[in-house]
């Protein structure tokens, strides 16, 4: 049985976006079975997904998040501005409730978490090309009870630039700022994420998905 969206001589065209190459196989012989489904693009880096998306102008792209070049949400975005007929869908591991919030700002249209059967996501592809959002409910749930991330956008920036464990100088060469500053968003960070050190509030803010 076709759900909502499919229907006889309707064939859905599919880019799969991951960096694992034995996933993406695995992905694409699954959706493969689906009789209106065709995968016409795989690609293993995030900063390859648009020039495929503007060579074979799929229906639908499930995007992985933590990929190389680009990360999933960037490319959605990327997708949005400059293949915006192509509906996206953010399948990844992570169901954390900040990525939920930025794939719908960066024009994502479904979150499907990897664990979820392959009949949920076959039903969502096709739900999704008929123009509707699919989100994991138990996912949506919890991103509207968690709220907004707490960090401000330069928060964001100094966290994500100590993740290699650079210094503060090195933070602020690379940022453009002054020490201090470098210093008070550190702190900032790390007040509004109620842990002990940059470590701490970069480990909660990964886990929550506000990076």
């Amino acid at each position: 049985m076709v759900a909502a969206g499919g229907g006889a001589g309707v064939t859905i065209r599919l880019l799969l976006a991951d960096d694992q190459e034995m996933i993406r196989q695995a992905l694409g012989a699954l959706l493969g079975l689906e009789p209106d489904f065709e995968v016409v693009a795989s690609v293993g880096r995030g900063d390859e997904v648009a020039a495929a998306a503007l060579e074979h102008r799929p229906d639908v792209a499930l995007l992985d998040i933590d990929m190389p070049g680009l990360d999933g949400l960037a490319a959605a975005a990327v997708l949005a501005a400059q293949v915006p007929g192509c509906r996206v869908v953010i399948l990844t591991t992570f169901g954390r409730t900040g990525y939920l919030r930025r794939a719908m700002e960066a024009g994502a249209v479904g979150f499907v978490v990897k664990d979820a059967p392959a009949d949920a996501l076959a039903d969502a592809i096709r739900r999704v090309r008929a123009g509707e959002r699919v989100v994991d409910p138990a996912l949506a749930a919890a991103t509207l009870a968690a709220g907004e991330s707490p960090l401000t956008a330069r928060e964001r920036d100094v966290l994500i630039a100590a993740r290699s464990g650079a210094t503060v100088a090195e933070i602020a060469a690379r940022l453009y700022l002054a020490e201090g500053t470098v210093r008070n968003y550190l702190s900032g960070a790390t007040t509004k994420t109620g842990t002990r050190n940059r470590m701490e509030a970069l480990r909660v803010a990964e886990e929550s998905g506000w990076l």
